[in-house]
């Protein structure tokens, strides 16, 4: 074996352990770029009914009320969520959720079963959820059964 060879299988090691952390830093670095991503939801939304379900790829967010606060329960854990209640001229009110126990439910006290009654009346929401630098978005109906 001469010498070329010999330095050739001393350093390649080390360039492929070089080469996998570069990537890992590099994959890092793109998870955490600012994108936006919108969640369609998968059936007919009735968050009054726990039936709420809002999907992109393998993320899931499930939105219902409950004795007046209106909860979201998520797949992966969220860094924050806000809700926003739009009437009939499309103004929209905020209602920034709060973590229950773990970042995978976040709640708040909200007036939606109000709003939305039992008549079968239709309510637009909107929910923007942040994960690392991504932003998921949804604007979807709510029904009463």
């Amino acid at each position: 074996m001469n010498k070329h060879t010999r330095t050739a299988f001393m350093v390649a090691p080390i360039l492929a352990v070089i080469g996998y952390i570069a990537a890992d830093y590099y994959e890092e670095g793109l998870a955490e770029e600012e994108k936006v991503i919108q969640l369609v939801p998968v059936e007919n939304c009735d968050v009054i009914n726990q039936t709420c379900i809002l999907r992109s790829g393998d993320f899931e967010i499930n939105v219902f009320d409950k004795n007046n606060f209106t909860t979201v329960n998520s797949t992966f854990p969220l860094d924050s969520a806000t809700l926003f209640l739009v009437d009939e001229n499309n103004q929209s009110t905020p209602y920034p959720l709060g973590m229950i126990q773990s970042p995978y439910y976040w709640h708040s006290e909200t007036n939606l079963r109000s709003l939305i009654g039992h008549s079968g009346q239709n309510y637009t929401l909107r929910l923007i959820a942040n994960i690392k630098g991504g932003r998921y978005i949804s604007e979807f109906q709510t029904y009463t059964r």
